[in-house]
């Protein structure tokens, strides 16, 4: 919830500078399916259902992902605007939505599984909505302390909006924005949640991000957490948990229950590869003030903080394709790309009917789809390709020039400033000629040197797999 919120060239390469010009072809890469899934997450935030399935088919198993974000599925307010954050705003838990029906969701859920990647949900479970009306499945509001599923002793006994977020009790038990909070101190209201979510599960959901975890007590939630069902591969459901920066409570609190996702890492990005210099990030890493690389679930961007500016979004195009081919080179936590519509004004519904159904996803046209774009989905397989090795053989041999290597698996170079760049740099990689997987060509790395040719805010990749 927002706070409101391959021709072989000599010792060089043709690489692509990340302008947004060259995409992904699902249809060149349908078939094949049998690329290894890693930990990267497609963020595909408020795609409807039929998109979403078509994506993990199409896109998400043949480039390496390993599982999708979705939007929120259960009903929530449908107002007349149908502002994106409806979906915030919770009337049922029926899984019928402006993304599709509970089938519709269902029938994703199998075809993703069936592409061998994970689902995970929005689960917006802190509160109801602020705003009483009409549903998207045709539930009728007229209190918004009283919902199909909670009864007005289900709230909290604070009915005030937030306005001293120094006081930990005021931040977790009065309304984020006039929306009731759940009294998640009671079982029932824990009990209530949990059958939410493991309804889910049993449809074959494996994990959950949770909105405004920030607001719910830490032990409430990790009690929530501990009745959810095992997925259906028999592993407890991924959790990742939205806690913005600031105390109280503090981000570390929430580790026992998953991992948070990591707002500091996404304005490091900003600042660096925004307006710094890229090569500052050599020293990168915890002493930076991220989340422990055991909880992080790092992101470049998403549907808040491209709204209020606090990070790089698609509005600042090949300068933010970089820097997520950053976050899938130099590996922190578990990363996350993602991808939605373009917006002029920051409440814009999604495309979609006259109704607020969502649309079908159209990357030519409405939607930035950076899940697709070539340099990320080369990148995606990249990271999987070096997972676990080590940070090895650092230069930086300009301004906003920087290479690297992840282990003997593979190298990166990156130019984040106005003109090409060309160097001789170490790798750890051995001799032989690889494919440039964010672009055209090859490099050729003899006598452990590669010469590359880096275009403005372009990357050049390459690793032995």
């Amino acid at each position: 919830m927002p706070p409101k919120h391959r021709t072989a060239l000599p010792l060089a390469v043709a690489a692509l500078s990340l302008g947004g010009v060259f995409t992904f072809s699902p249809s060149a890469a349908a078939a094949d399916t049998g690329t290894p899934n890693g930990d990267v997450i497609a963020n595909l935030w408020q795609w409807n259902w039929a998109s979403v399935a078509k994506e993990c088919t199409d896109t998400l198993d043949p480039a390496g992902y390993g599982a999708v974000q979705v939007a929120p599925p259960q009903e929530s307010l449908r107002q007349a605007d149908h502002y994106w954050w409806d979906v915030y705003q919770p009337y049922s838990y029926k899984l019928d939505s402006r993304f599709g029906s509970a089938a519709d969701f269902k029938s994703m859920v199998d075809t993703c599984h069936g592409a061998g990647i994970e689902v995970y949900t929005d689960a917006v479970i802190n509160h109801t909505s602020a705003q009483t009306g009409t549903g998207y499945a045709g539930t009728t509001i007229t209190n918004k302390y009283d919902t199909p599923d909670y009864d007005p002793a289900d709230s909290d006994d604070c009915t005030k909006t937030i306005s001293n977020w120094s006081d930990q009790h005021e931040v977790q038990h009065c309304e984020l924005l006039g929306l009731p909070d759940l009294d998640t101190s009671e079982s029932g209201v824990r009990e209530k949640i949990a059958g939410f979510l493991n309804k889910q599960i049993d449809l074959g959901v494996d994990g959950f991000r949770i909105d405004a975890a920030k607001h719910i007590e830490t032990a409430d939630l990790n009690a929530i957490v501990g009745a959810l069902h095992t997925t259906g591969a028999g592993d407890a459901p991924y959790i990742t948990q939205e806690v913005y920066p600031g105390t109280p409570p503090a981000t570390g609190d929430y580790y026992d229950n998953g991992d948070v996702l990591d707002f500091t890492y996404a304005s490091a990005m900003k600042s660096q590869f925004g307006g710094g210099d890229i090569a500052n990030l050599s020293s990168f890493g915890s002493s930076w003030g991220l989340a422990d690389e055991e909880h992080s679930n790092t992101f470049v961007t998403n549907h808040d903080t491209e709204r209020n500016g606090d990070t790089l979004s698609y509005k600042d195009g090949a300068t933010a394709t970089l820097a997520n081919v950053f976050q899938l080179a130099r590996g922190y936590g578990r990363p996350s790309v993602y991808a939605a519509w373009k917006f002029d004004q920051s409440d814009q519904a999604p495309p979609g009917d006259g109704g607020g159904f969502v649309s079908d996803t159209d990357c030519s046209g409405a939607w930035a789809c950076l899940d697709r774009d070539a340099a990320i989905t080369g990148m995606v397989g990249w990271h999987n390709a070096a997972a676990g090795k080590p940070v090895a053989d650092w230069q930086s041999p300009a301004a906003n020039v920087i290479g690297f290597g992840r282990g003997d698996v593979g190298f990166v170079a990156l130019n984040n400033s106005s003109s090409a760049h060309t160097h001789t740099y170490t790798t750890s990689v051995p001799d032989g000629t690889y494919d440039n997987v964010v672009g055209d060509g090859s490099v050729t790395v003899s006598g452990g040197k590669v010469e590359l040719t880096v275009p403005a805010k372009g990357a050049v990749a390459f690793h032995t797999s």
